[in-house]
């Protein structure tokens, strides 16, 4: 199977299956001097880790990474970094009933026409247990930035559960880790609470929207044509498990606007440009503009139900299936710090591409 890295400079490589050994992943051009420890990227896999609450699968794994390669001292130095994390808490059993079945929604009949081998121990490659391997190379990411960005920062949140939306009168960045949902809405989180329970408990499931937001980006990263910002978040974000969907900035709304609504007004401030609104998500023609930069994606409902669906086999035959198991009611819930970590690794990967070419802004204003 090809096509397993993404990046330009900073390039990360995962590695390993959901119920294989371990998973984890190689991150190549992470510049040298980064002060990191694995304490540092757990913290970030700490929340994006399994049966952490009655919402998300009740898979136990600690998720504790370890470094490999590519440290030393406290510090990186310029070669490749290795992370790896264990699978300790794989049911393979559990999937022993669908080893010749298709599952509806999942890349089961997919992978099987592609390659002609199957891994139906929890899907194998194409299971979400890949993100925790992402999140690691975010965490680093993350790290690297503040050196050369030290004013950026990076926060992920739900804003819709199903048809439940946030109220976004009621947005405060201070509740977001304060309920399950990563959502700024505290309201919002109690009636979501109750109406995931009720699918959870009749073992449905149900989709979600996140939102990421990277604040203190400069302006200027990003290209105009084939390395634009904008395209390598939306891929970024798309190549994340069951995401159907990417927006940046106003995204499809803007379908509904007129020019003028649409514009983001530019006035000269005190330190520099300022605008009305950002309608384009802190980016234009594929380069920052020094605004918020803002990526939404879609999640589809977690595929693996306990609601009989029909199917068929590998030989063609018509049948049922229930897949059992631990899945999460709402897959959206656990992609908020994937998508953290997705905006990381690009934003960085960036930073290093314009600093190669470009290094400070050339073009002065005022």
């Amino acid at each position: 199977m090809s096509m397993n890295s993404f990046g330009h400079l900073f390039r990360v490589t995962t590695w390993g299956e959901s119920h294989g050994p371990a998973l984890g992943a190689t991150v190549d051009g992470c510049p040298p001097g980064v002060a990191i420890d694995e304490a540092m990227i757990q913290h970030w896999l700490d929340k994006r880790k399994p049966g952490q609450n009655k919402f998300t699968t009740q898979r136990r794994e600690p998720d504790q990474v370890k470094i490999l390669s590519g440290v030393f001292e406290g510090q990186t130095t310029g070669t490749p970094v290795q992370l790896m994390i264990e699978n300790t808490d794989q049911r393979s059993k559990d999937y022993g009933d669908i080893m010749d079945k298709f599952r509806p929604g999942h890349a089961d009949i997919t992978y099987w026409q592609k390659y002609g081998i199957r891994d139906y121990r929890g899907g194998g490659r194409s299971s979400a247990r890949e993100t925790a391997s992402r999140v690691a190379a975010g965490g680093l990411a993350r790290e690297a930035i503040k050196q050369i960005a030290p004013n950026v920062q990076i926060s992920g949140y739900m804003t819709q559960i199903g048809p439940h939306k946030i109220d976004r009168a009621k947005f405060d960045w201070s509740q977001i880790e304060q309920n399950p949902f990563w959502t700024p809405d505290a309201s919002a989180a109690e009636d979501w609470a109750a109406y995931l329970d009720d699918l959870r408990k009749s073992g449905n499931s149900v989709g979600a929207v996140v939102e990421v937001v990277a604040r203190g980006v400069p302006a200027g990263i990003g290209a105009p044509v084939y390395a634009k910002l904008d395209t390598d978040l939306a891929a970024s974000m798309m190549s994340i498990n069951a995401v159907k969907g990417v927006e940046i900035g106003e995204g499809m709304a803007a379908a509904e606007l007129t020019g003028e609504a649409n514009a983001d007004e530019i006035f000269m401030g005190q330190n520099g440009p300022q605008y009305s609104s950002n309608h384009s998500g802190g980016i234009l023609g594929g380069i920052s503009t020094g605004q918020d930069i803002v990526v939404r994606f879609a999640v589809k409902p977690t595929s693996s139900i306990l609601t009989t669906r029909k199917t068929i086999t590998k030989s063609g035959e018509e049948t049922e299936i229930i897949t059992k198991g631990r899945h999460d009611p709402c897959v959206g819930i656990r992609a908020v710090p994937v998508g953290e970590a997705m905006m990381a690794c690009v934003i960085l990967d960036h930073l290093l591409l314009h600093r190669g070419q470009i290094g400070e802004n050339r073009g002065r204003i005022g």
